[in-house]
């Protein structure tokens, strides 16, 4: 049987992306899907960070990831508006969650018809 990485906090952030989704529509931009994301956060007392800067550090070198949503410390949330999601908006979600303590990394595209969430899942460490 395969686990669920946080089930009930997902359920509930996934509910929160398509009322958002609902509202604005599909030709809104991310800064206002952002905005109306982190008005419900704060209305379902949900614990998060907007723009969360990830320290990573390579070859003594210091770099600073910044994602859009860190949520109860438990998983990482990217937004994006754009027609179509690419390798890159995959790979970086990967830096995010290699970068970090997170296991779980949702990307949403709100520029699709039909929300649909792609779950990124770090499975080391």
């Amino acid at each position: 049987m395969t686990e669920i990485i946080y089930p009930e906090l997902s359920y509930t952030v996934s509910g929160l992306l398509y009322k958002v989704h609902n509202e604005i529509g599909r030709f809104g931009r991310e800064k206002q899907y952002g905005d109306l994301f982190e008005k419900l956060l704060k209305e379902s007392k949900i614990i998060f960070e907007r723009e969360k800067a990830l320290p990573i550090k390579l070859l003594d070198n210091k770099f600073t990831n910044i994602v859009d949503f860190a949520i109860n410390n438990q998983l990482l949330v990217d937004l994006k508006a754009k027609p179509i999601l690419a390798k890159d908006d995959f790979s970086q979600m990967k830096r995010y969650l290699d970068a970090s303590k997170y296991k779980l990394g949702p990307i949403v595209n709100f520029h699709q018809k039909y929300l649909k969430p792609v779950r990124i899942i770090r499975l080391t460490r």
